[in-house]
């Protein structure tokens, strides 16, 4: 049950991982990803969410340093992206996240995309990095269950967490399945469905009942299907509003009801079919 702001979830390997978290996709490196990173640390956030996609790894380290919390109270998650992909250049690019977020270790790293030919390789530079101690726990991003199948054909190391767009309109339920069975925690990307839910009757109803807004029951939403949640926002009254999560829990009937929104709908890249 996630009470507060810092409770955690114990992975597959016994690394916790916080149940909530800021991602800074689409935030501009400089000041506004550390002004981003800074007001979630000071709101209360522990779970930092970049990728080497992004472009602003450095100033999430940056802020990090400048916040003055101790960095063992903070987990920070990167990901190695499509074009780094393969043995030698996933150890490349990991060296090159390090630089960059001026960790000595990282908390969670992903593989952002299951690139066909790529990721076994790529898994299993991070299985090295992972058993030499520079990474506490490695997982994966945007896989499907029969991505999942082929990768632990050879995998020595189960991924920890499937990092997946997860919404009301795209619930998963046989990718949450899947994962719940081979002991994988589900983390939400785009968990507010880029705003298409918030003047949807049943959440705004729901936001009636609770005193709540259209994004906090979406969250919340995620929350109670136990998923993690990643948010995204540049303001600061935003960032403390995502996260006042903590006084409310949906009904099993409430969380039905927003489950029954379901249409398959993507708002991203479908993992099956992409070209970048």
């Amino acid at each position: 049950m996630t009470t507060n702001l810092k409770a955690k979830v114990k992975l597959n390997n016994g690394v916790e991982m916080p149940w909530f978290g800021l991602g800074v996709w689409q935030v501009e490196d400089g000041s506004e990803a550390k002004d981003s990173v800074n007001a979630a640390i000071k709101a209360g956030y522990i779970g930092i969410d970049t990728a080497a996609a992004y472009k602003n790894e450095k100033s999430v380290g940056e802020a990090i340093k400048e916040s003055g919390v101790n960095r063992d109270d903070l987990f920070i998650t990167s990901k190695v992206w499509n074009g780094d992909q393969g043995y030698e250049e996933t150890l490349a690019a990991f060296e090159a996240t390090m630089e960059k977020l001026d960790l000595d270790v990282l908390d969670l790293y992903l593989i952002h995309w299951p690139v066909k030919g790529k990721y076994k390789d790529t898994w299993r530079a991070m299985e090295k990095l992972y058993k030499d101690g520079r990474i506490r726990a490695i997982g994966v991003s945007n896989f499907q269950p029969h991505h999942l199948d082929d990768l632990l054909e050879d995998a020595e190391v189960v991924p920890a967490v499937n990092q997946v767009e997860f919404h009301p309109l795209l619930t998963q339920n046989e990718l949450l399945d899947y994962c719940a069975k081979k002991g994988i925690q589900v983390e939400a990307w785009s968990p507010l469905a880029r705003g298409l839910l918030f003047d949807n009757e049943v959440v705004k109803g729901l936001g009636e009942k609770y005193s709540k807004s259209p994004a906090q029951i979406l969250l919340r939403w995620v929350l109670d299907k136990g998923v993690v949640v990643l948010t995204r926002s540049v303001k600061e009254s935003r960032i403390i509003e995502n996260a006042d999560l903590f006084d409310f829990v949906l009904t099993p009937e409430e969380v039905s009801s927003l489950e029954a929104l379901n249409n398959n709908q993507r708002t991203g890249p479908d993992p099956d079919n992409f070209n970048f």
